[in-house]
């Protein structure tokens, strides 16, 4: 996950095919398009293990999400460095006016324990001093009538004879739900338990804890549990919560989080053996999130529940380093990358080493033996590890990562490593990533990143070019970020169509996992995720039935899929392109601007002075000493060219010198009509890279692979830019620099499709994605797949392109399902906006 100081985004591509369109018109005036499908019958094996969930305790998914707990702040660690607006009695508060006999602090003298240092103290000097405490849950306790909660503390008897203590259920209006009292405290800490049977529902309860004769009483430890939890477990997940992401049928679980798992500084580091045990006796922490980790979810309750589901579980744990954006959050002073000492990494490398014997030891190993105490004798079954988190690929990582890879697969070689290669699909760290991957000759490697739904359909051949004698690819966290950040249609069917690619290469990316899981409302700090709940109600979002889709119909055989279509729009017509010419943050010189339409120069400007053809959009611009100058540091400064064009294409040249500023050129072409265009933006990025960017609809994205780079001040470049049919090439000093499968002037509608076999059922899967904004008549042919049943089942997502479940509000999009008769040859009505899924059942 991408932490709170950076955000990048990311895509993959699929095998597609872009329908040419009448560009004027747009597509939701030709709706003659048709489409055949034709799938083969060579059959290649792809991973069983492709679609799993990425697990990170962001937005509140873990305390006061999918752990079950209900008190918040349960055992007084919560402090500034947690939230600067917090200390140790945050959620909670007391009840009734307070009297100078009576007082409430927090100590830290002869603590329960030592990973657990503060306790509440309760101080009363008379009788009849009544002394209580309100805790306001997580937003509120949620309550059912008639279900049962277990209700627990750690309480000693500090001096006096003070007791019992009290603790009750109650309603906002101060209304009894339910109590009980627990008397005779002891003077050495002991754990007082019961139940508590509230009768009524009460989405918004509290829990107050009291007492009420004279003495001091040391608590911790107050908890509130459903009994009610997902498969019954103790100290266990919400049950509603954890169906939903059950019924997603992942095949594996990462956990426990991205930046979350290599922390905000060396001391924040996710360390495994903080989180087992008894939870008085776990080593609770800051949040990188901005709020506090219990850690009563730690790495036994993540292992049971990946067995629960019946999921592969997938920890992380650090490289040795911590997140290179690491800051000090109290005093904004940054940290960066930081790594353990180098003296201290053996005892780390045999803390991994543990890990593994946890995970798979027999109960006679020291570590198998404390998965055996916590209730589970047999071994968890442990097959992957992720090491590191979108690092900085630095030699203090490379140093760190070595030795734990070397230790690992020395001692346990049947457990795949999977490494990082940074937080985006592009850039320095993922090169050098994919070079040390290359020379330690690593298994697996993780790639991340989030892109617009542009992005993904613009890429859909990325891993069809990927060597298959290189790391195979775990793609740990991706989703399409659509305007405002939304959970659209559009953004969905963008992962659909990913998703089709990823099964086509199934044989090399081996796992892929959307991120993040969950958000809760009201404390949502990272959009958009896969699952949205409050307290008593969830809403899956439109890419969950994607996700869910994909993993319910998966197959461990991909069959070749290509798709082709037909139409009839005047594809050749005339058009109205434009070249834009611009800066950012710099100040820059242009001349010699060429167009050149097959053998013809149809534009030359030398610029003797500004011809009125050129249309100002921004900046300072003007013509002197024979170029064309840009002056101001606006963000950003374009002019303007049109011109017309067809379907053949052009070549633009130019020459271009940057005088000052932060950054280069941007050199636009490709207009459409519908106000969509390309950008060629060289030393974009801090000066740092070029890339071709694509704006449509108010959003941009990238096209193809960014490349290093950065332009010098005061120095000419040639540019050009190759615009054909199929294709955009853009050189730099005669050098290529980006070579891009394009449909120039082709429309915004896009299909793809992937076809498997699921070989313990024998079905046949055929996946259809379109971004059509009308229905799309398509035959689909089998008949080289041999026998088939003669029955489907159909399942489709469709609707408005911008339609979203929003959460306490009707579900706009759901998938509907039927059973339709089936055929080798079949015409099918693939309708607009839609994920089509057709289960040909075996005969």
């Amino acid at each position: 996950m991408k932490n709170n100081f950076q955000r990048f985004t990311f895509a993959l591509g699929i095998l597609f095919l872009v329908i040419p369109e009448t560009n004027v018109l747009g597509d939701d005036h030709n709706p003659q398009s048709t489409a055949t499908i034709l799938v083969g019958s060579e059959a290649k094996a792809i991973s069983a293990d492709l679609i799993g969930i990425f697990f990170e305790d962001i937005n509140y998914a873990a305390d006061g999400g999918l752990y079950a707990e209900l008190v918040q702040n349960r055992s007084f660690e919560y402090s500034r460095g947690d939230n600067r607006a917090w200390d140790s009695l945050t959620a909670w508060s007391r009840v009734g006016p307070e009297s100078t006999s009576t007082s409430v602090t927090v100590e830290s003298r002869e603590p329960l324990h030592e990973n657990n240092p503060h306790y509440l103290v309760l101080r009363a000097e008379r009788e009849g001093d009544q002394l209580s405490l309100r805790n306001e849950g997580f937003d509120g306790i949620p309550l059912v009538g008639g279900d049962t909660y277990n209700v627990s503390l750690f309480a000693r008897a500090m001096s006096g004879t003070p007791g019992p203590i009290t603790v009750r259920l109650e309603r906002v209006t101060g209304e009894k739900l339910s109590e009980i009292t627990f008397d005779k405290l002891s003077g050495s800490w002991t754990k007082y338990a019961g139940k508590l049977l509230p009768a009524i529902d009460d989405s918004n309860a509290r829990l107050v804890v009291s007492t009420a004769r004279p003495g001091v009483i040391a608590i911790d430890m107050v908890s509130l549990f459903p009994q009610n939890t997902f498969k019954s477990r103790p100290n266990g997940m919400r049950r509603d919560l954890a169906e939903v992401i059950a019924d997603l049928k992942p095949r594996f679980v990462r956990f426990p989080g991205g930046c979350v798992a290599h922390g905000d500084g060396i001391e924040n580091m996710y360390r495994w053996k903080d989180t087992i045990g008894p939870v008085e006796q776990r080593k609770a922490q800051r949040n990188i999130w901005r709020y506090h980790q219990t850690m009563g979810l730690g790495y036994f309750e993540y292992f049971q529940f990946c067995e629960d589901i019946g999921a592969k579980p997938l920890p992380v744990v650090p490289a040795g380093v911590c997140c290179q954006n690491a800051g000090n959050y109290l005093n904004l002073v940054p940290k960066g990358q930081r790594g353990i000492p180098m003296q201290l990494m053996p005892e780390y490398v045999q803390e991994v080493l543990d890990l593994i014997e946890y995970a798979n030891g027999p109960v006679t190993s020291t570590w198998g033996a404390k998965r055996a105490e916590a209730g589970h004798p047999e071994p968890f079954h442990l097959e992957y590890l992720g090491v590191g988190n979108e690092d900085e690929i630095t030699p203090a990582f490379k140093e760190r990562f070595a030795m734990i890879h070397e230790a690992v697969k020395a001692k346990h070689p049947e457990v795949t490593v999977i490494g990082t290669t940074g937080p985006a699909t592009d850039g320095r760290d993922y090169e050098e990533g994919w070079k040390f991957a290359d020379a330690i000759k690593l298994e697996m490697v993780d790639e991340h990143g989030y892109k617009t739904p542009d992005w993904f359909w613009d890429n859909l051949q990325r891993f069809d070019g990927y060597s298959r004698d290189r790391s195979q690819v775990y793609l740990g966290e991706y989703a399409a970020h659509d305007r405002d950040r939304g959970n659209t249609l559009r953004s969905a069917l963008s992962e659909a169509a990913y998703l089709t690619a990823i099964e086509r290469n199934g044989d090399h990316v081996r796992l892929s996992s959307y991120a993040p899981l969950l958000s809760k409302q009201g404390r949502t700090q990272w959009r958009p995720d896969l699952i949205y709940f409050d307290n008593v109600a969830i809403t899956p979002s439109i890419n969950y039935y994607v996700q869910r889709l994909f993993s319910i119909h998966g197959g461990d055989q991909h069959l070749p899929t290509t798709v082709s279509v037909e139409q009839n729009s005047n594809e050749q017509g005339a058009h109205l392109d434009s070249i834009r010419l611009g800066t950012w943050n710099s100040q820059a010189k242009f001349d010699d601007v060429r167009i050149t339409q097959g053998t013809d120069v149809t534009f030359n400007d030398s610029f003797d002075q500004l011809s009125s053809d050129w249309n100002l959009n921004s900046g300072q611009w003007k013509v002197a000493d024979g170029a064309l100058l840009q002056t101001s540091d606006e963000q950003p400064a374009v002019i303007q060219y049109g011109f017309p064009a067809d379907r053949s294409g052009y070549t633009l040249r130019l020459r271009a010198m940057k005088s000052s500023g932060a950054e280069g050129f941007l050199v636009g072409f490709a207009a459409t009509a519908n106000n969509e265009y390309m950008w060629w933006n060289l030393g974009g990025w801090g000066n740092t890279m070029h890339a071709i960017e694509r704006f449509r609809e108010g959003g941009s994205s990238i096209v193809g692979s960014t490349a290093q780079g950065r332009i010098e001040s005061n120095r000419w470049y040639d540019i050009m830019i190759k615009v054909a049919k199929d294709r955009i090439q853009c050189y730099l000093d005669s050098r290529l620099v980006h070579d891009v499968a394009y449909e120039y002037m082709g429309a915004t509608l896009q299909l793809a499709a992937s076809c498997v076999r699921e070989s313990s059922s024998g079905d046949t899967i055929l996946k259809i994605v379109s971004n059509a904004s009308h229905p799309v008549n398509t035959t689909i042919d089998l008949s080289s797949l041999g026998s088939l049943g003669d029955l489907a089942t159909k399942v489709v997502l469709s609707g408005y392109a911008d339609a979203e479940n929003r959460h306490g509000e009707p579900a706009q999009v759901v998938p509907v399902t039927s059973t339709i008769s089936i055929s080798p040859t079949q015409q099918v009505e693939i309708p607009a906006n839609s994920f089509t899924v057709l289960r040909i059942h075996a005969p």
